[in-house]
């Protein structure tokens, strides 16, 4: 897992520094700079896998604009500076990640030195290099690394990089960083089903993942309906068998309705419920990414629904080894939050006088003997905690 990621020079983002748990929530004013957070990370993820395409950006929930727009612009030569991340995981592992644009029309973004040790030359190779390259290269004599050609000491470049992705996934779960943000629409109607795997930012993806999952991993299928059991209606879903090789439709049953009309497809379903399946689809099944976040976790539910629905997802993010960041506006979400487990965290965003994107991680306060605690959505919206606008 991530334990610590630093962010320079993305939009909002001059300088920053996050420390973060398994379950991270994110609150703070329309604005303040949460959504460049997640952004921040997921360019680096795309830099790590080294597709920095506008659409692959897009695919993974980048709000893509012209590159000087893309990094701080809080200097007066700010369009020339690289973005950079630097990450360190649980084990104490650290990446960092540059990523430049030279501002050029039609000019693709690439990624920097660090990672993929594109420019480097023979000095650059310091011990952290050597000892990569006797541990995973052992095929290559360091001792008589001074004596490489220019063409040996390029492939050695391009085999380092490949062992930097893998040590980086395998430590961060990086690479497959996405912003989810699920829209209505996709997941009633089960489009672009071919184009993500397994799941795409808006949704697309749902019936074919859960297609997967009740044919080769049962116990995830069932685990998805226990949990859906939230909702007081459900009474179980399944994928009919006699579909035709282009239908996409589940068959999802109302406890409450007459033997012959307890059945009705998706697009008669209320989104809450479909928001639902999808978040426990993501957070249960094994071919998902194991580290990415949610924008606006709350849209569509019911804030009785989300406090409970934050305790689900925090220990199922636990039993499958994820680790999340949520965005919210909706205060019902904190109350879902325990912040005495060091692997919750609730991190306020906000902007200092200069502009820039800060945080501050809200630690559970001593309750007084017989006093009765005021919940974390009061703290909130009495502006106690911040995370609320300041001008009105």
């Amino acid at each position: 897992m991530v334990k610590e990621i630093k962010i320079q020079n993305y939009k909002s983002v001059q300088d920053l520094t996050l420390e973060l748990g398994r379950v991270n929530v994110l609150i703070g004013a329309n604005g303040c700079g949460k959504s460049n957070i997640l952004e921040a990370i997921a360019f680096g993820s795309a830099a790590a896998d080294n597709k920095l395409d506008k659409e692959f950006l897009s695919a993974r929930g980048i709000r893509v604009t012209e590159p000087e727009a893309m990094r701080s612009g809080f200097t007066k030569n700010y369009y020339r500076g690289n973005i950079k991340l630097f990450l360190k995981s649980t084990l104490d592992r650290e990446y960092h990640l540059i990523i430049g644009n030279d501002g050029m029309p039609y000019s693709k973004w690439e990624a920097g030195n660090t990672l993929y040790a594109k420019k480097m030359g023979l000095s650059d190779f310091d011990e952290g290099y050597r000892k990569i390259i006797s541990e995973e290269l052992p095929e290559f004599d360091i001792t008589n690394l001074e004596n490489f050609s220019q063409e040996k000491l390029n492939y050695l470049r391009i085999l380092l990089a490949d062992v930097f992705k893998t040590r980086l996934d395998k430590n961060t779960n990086l690479l497959r960083f996405l912003i989810y943000a699920p829209e209505n629409t996709f997941l009633r109607k089960f489009e672009d089903e071919e184009r993500t795997d397994p799941l795409g930012i808006r949704g697309e993806g749902l019936f074919k993942l859960l297609s997967e999952m009740s044919q080769e991993t049962h116990e995830e299928f069932q685990e998805i309906i226990e949990n859906l059991e939230l909702i007081d209606w459900f009474d179980g879903f399944e994928i009919p068998k006699d579909l035709v090789f282009t239908e996409r439709r589940i068959r999802i049953k109302d406890r409450f309705l007459e033997e012959g009309l307890q059945y009705f497809d998706q697009r008669s379903s209320n989104e809450g419920f479909l928001f639902l399946m999808f978040y426990f689809a993501l957070f249960i099944s094994k071919y998902t990414p194991k580290f990415f976040a949610i924008d606006n976790i709350d849209a569509s539910l019911n804030p009785k629904l989300c406090i409970e629905l934050i305790k689900i997802l925090t220990q199922l993010a636990k039993k499958h080894d994820k680790q999340v960041i949520f965005t919210t506006h909706n205060p019902a979400i904190l109350d879902g939050l325990n912040l005495n487990d060091d692997e919750v965290r609730l991190l306020v965003v906000s902007r200092n006088k200069d502009g820039h994107t800060k945080t501050k991680r809200i630690k559970p306060t001593p309750v007084p003997e017989g006093e009765i605690p005021v919940r974390l959505s009061e703290q909130f919206m009495r502006g106690y905690i911040g995370g609320l606008p300041k001008n009105f």
